[in-house]
């Protein structure tokens, strides 16, 4: 299986010049090809736009792309290809999961991409040789398992230089702790699971407040100024550091649970129809539950474990996990429920993910009879004492 391994760099004054020299042109070879394709009756397929790009070098107007390495100019028409293709299949609904939209032209302020194939790059002596660009010495944290197919350089908006490399790595046999788990996902505590642990997300709460101040401050100063530009920096670095502190925390979690459990449940948020909620989006898209569900799903399959995803129309947090008494919807500020059938006491979120696990395994709601004959109550307000044990904020 396919993995990518990412280490830091820092180049040399004359190799920040050819990199931007090559992100330069594998941009204008993107927006060429962009602007070609939307303009054409019938979309020309990789041969047809590699042999435009043989003919645009030889013009004057283009003859600056010989400057370059052809290895990450012939990738991006690739890539440019095979974006058409998932557009095309997510149309048609041939590709699973969140819908693909029409290829956009890419501009300068984003982040900048080129990648190299195994004929234009090389490891020797601890440092990387790039076609046309020469050796770059990166941070080597962690050690390549097997020799890269392919290297990416990458520079983000924080103008950070990264080596993305592509490699083959085997799957790993470990022997879990537990058989199964179920995970409920929240905001407050990022994650509750069956057996009554709690995980709370990172606080991102000092970051947020300097990005405030500093969108204030971006406001009032010119466009295209150096002191704009410069602000502009310093919310990109701070944005990074909130995506670095939130992946550095999913990927430990994810982990962990991967290695210690050989099945996990996870439940199928609709997190596209939940931000719409002005109130709580911002804090809905700061947890990063698609992410975790991803690492997860990828982490399965490397420590070869099973990961199960359940429907969203569960009623997890309606039904009791002891007896399966259905009570109905429950206001997000209670967070405690006594059971009318069993009188047993539940915390919300560790019954939810009890239920996620029974559903998961195939042993949800072991009495059907009780639910059969129970009825879906409207949504318990906080005064019904019968109900609800306790009371806490969201």
């Amino acid at each position: 299986m396919k993995a990518r391994y990412q280490y830091r760099f820092y180049p040399t004054n004359q190799q920040r010049q050819s990199l931007a020299q090559l992100f330069g042109c594998v941009r204008v070879v993107w927006n060429d090809a962009l602007a070609l394709c939307k303009s054409s009756d019938k979309l020309p397929n990789y041969n047809q736009l590699s042999a435009l790009l043989t003919g645009a070098k030889k013009t004057e107007e283009r003859a600056w792309l010989n400057d370059v390495s052809c290895v990450p100019l012939q990738q991006v028409l690739r890539h440019l290809a095979t974006a058409y293709k998932n557009f095309f299949n997510s149309l048609q609904k041939k590709r699973k999961g969140v819908k693909v939209g029409v290829p956009k032209f890419k501009k300068k302020t984003n982040k900048q991409s080129a990648e190299f194939t195994k004929s234009a790059f090389s490891i020797k002596n601890h440092q990387v040789y790039l076609a046309k660009i020469g050796n770059v010495s990166p941070i080597w944290s962690r050690k390549l398992p097997s020799e890269p197919c392919s290297v990416t350089v990458i520079k983000d908006c924080a103008n950070r230089y990264l080596l993305s490399f592509v490699v083959d790595i085997q799957p790993v046999n470990l022997t879990p702790i537990n058989l199964s788990i179920g995970i409920d996902l929240g905001l407050k505590t990022f994650a509750v699971f069956s057996d009554g642990t709690q995980v709370k997300s990172p606080d991102y709460s000092t970051y947020e407040r300097k990005i405030s101040q500093l969108q204030r401050q971006l406001a009032r100063q010119q466009k295209d100024s150096k002191r704009r530009n410069k602000t502009s920096l310093k919310i990109a670095k701070l944005h990074n550091k909130i995506a670095d502190t939130r992946s550095d925390f999913l990927h430990k979690l994810s982990t962990q649970i991967v290695k210690e459990n050989q099945v996990i449940v996870l439940e199928d948020l609709n997190v596209s129809g939940m931000v719409k909620n002005r109130r709580l989006a911002r804090a809905i898209n700061r947890q990063g539950w698609y992410q975790f569900r991803v690492f997860c799903s990828a982490k399965s399959d490397k420590f070869s474990r099973e990961l199960r995803i359940i429907s969203r129309w569960e009623p997890t947090s309606q039904v009791c996990s002891e007896c399966g008494y259905k009570w109905g919807k429950l206001d997000l500020s209670i967070r405690s429920v006594v059971c009318l059938n069993c009188s047993t006491q539940h915390d919300r979120d560790e019954n939810a993910a009890k239920n996620i696990k029974k559903v998961g395994i195939g042993h949800c709601h072991d009495s059907k009879r009780t639910q059969r004959e129970s009825k879906t109550m409207k949504i318990a307000s906080p005064n019904e004492a019968s109900r609800i044990t306790a009371l806490l904020g969201r």
